[in-house]
């Protein structure tokens, strides 16, 4: 019942919505009958696919739940441009008839309100296909040279290659990741470290598209911490079966890595809000560093919010991800409202954070403004 409320309540708001943007650029445009009845229909249709799909997905083969969730994702990332272009083309307009009214000017002409509303749907469609594109392509190798005091010589360019929310699911399957392993492994790092919503979807579901993580080559191995979405997917399952693919767990604990001779403490916390799912969870950075020997020390941690407590406790580096940088504008001018940072190399106190800005994507197939990435992270002397 409490669901049913959920989607209930989340197809109306988006009902209203999307009726905003039809009342609001339609009736300006002139549309011929059969368009306007057309451009109505679809609005309808995209405020039904986002409940239907969450209701119909658990009824249905694998493979037709996939398409669904395609056309839904689609949808939602159209609308989500829509809506922001539709919002800024009023508050444009708000501000033309103030000055209107200030200076005593005539009223906009029916043809300016034409042209700005077709400039909002050509502007989403724009923003919706460059972004599909973005999305889906292999993401790029981002360098970065991160500098620590008293890094041993041994240490000096030790590399770690970082991936991160790849959000395995619906839309993101085998092939893809397959392309990110391939890249990965190129860069011959001395460990990998995967940051967390590796997936969106059951181990049932899934597990032959996670197959290709076995393939991850690298000195020291490769490192997982869970995210959210692994909460949300059953991540006991998970574990164990990133376990199972040869990928070494970090669950508020570390691990001592021997590089000619240099020790480096390798932590890992478990996601910010794993104590919410099972209180054995509870994500720990003074725990993941406890009897670790004196040494340059790394966390991954998936939030970055965790920064805070792993400042205090001592780490050198932290490595995050779950902002996807915003993943597609406006939404990346959002995510400092929960998150200490969007993207790239921070520093707090004596603790570097580098934020990821993703891998794969979450949601509609859109990139627009924060691009993929996989990151190939040098240690530097300060």
């Amino acid at each position: 019942m409490p669901r049913l409320r959920f989607l209930v309540f989340a197809g109306l708001v988006l009902g209203l919505l999307h009726a905003y943007i039809g009342l609001r650029l339609f009736p300006v445009l002139g549309l011929p009958a059969p368009l306007s009845a057309l451009g109505w229909g679809l609005l309808a249709t995209s405020t039904l696919l986002q409940p239907l799909s969450l209701v119909l997905r658990e009824g249905m083969a694998p493979a037709w739940r996939d398409r669904l969730s395609w056309v839904a994702m689609l949808a939602m990332g159209l609308f989500s441009s829509l809506l922001v272009f539709t919002l800024l083309r009023d508050v444009f307009l708000l501000g033309l008839s103030a000055i209107e009214g200030a200076l005593s000017i005539s009223p906009l002409p029916p043809a300016f309100m034409a042209d700005t509303a077709q400039l909002v749907l050509v502007a989403a469609l724009l923003v919706s296909v460059l972004g599909f594109f973005n999305a889906r392509r292999l993401a790029r190798v981002v360098e970065v040279e991160v500098p620590l005091r008293n890094l041993p010589p041994a240490l000096h360019g030790f590399r770690i290659a970082q991936i991160s929310d790849i959000h395995v699911g619906p839309t993101i399957k085998r092939n893809y990741l397959e392309r990110i392993v391939g890249r990965v492994n190129g860069l011959q790092a001395d460990l990998v470290a995967i940051t967390g919503d590796l997936v969106d979807g059951r181990v049932r579901d899934l597990a032959a598209h996670t197959q290709p993580l076995a393939g991850l080559q690298s000195r020291h191995g490769s490192y997982f911490v869970t995210g959210n979405h692994e909460y949300y997917s059953n991540a006991p399952e998970w574990i164990d079966e990133m376990r199972r693919l040869g990928l070494t767990v970090l669950m508020n604990e570390h691990v001592v890595l021997d590089h000619d001779g240099a020790p480096l403490v390798l932590a890992g916390v478990t996601d910010y809000s794993a104590g919410g799912f099972y209180e054995s969870h509870r994500s720990d950075p003074l725990a993941a560093l406890r009897a670790a020997p004196e040494a340059v020390s790394v966390l991954l941690a998936h939030q970055p919010r965790s920064a805070g407590a792993a400042a205090q406790a001592g780490f050198d580096l932290q490595l995050s991800g779950h902002t996807h940088g915003g993943q597609f504008w406006p939404w990346n001018h959002f995510v400092p409202l929960q998150q200490p940072f969007t993207a790239g190399l921070h520093r707090i106190q004596e603790l570097w954070v580098y934020v990821s800005r993703g891998t794969g994507y979450w949601g509609p197939p859109k990139r627009f403004g924060a691009p993929s990435e996989i990151t190939c992270l040098t240690l530097v002397p300060a």
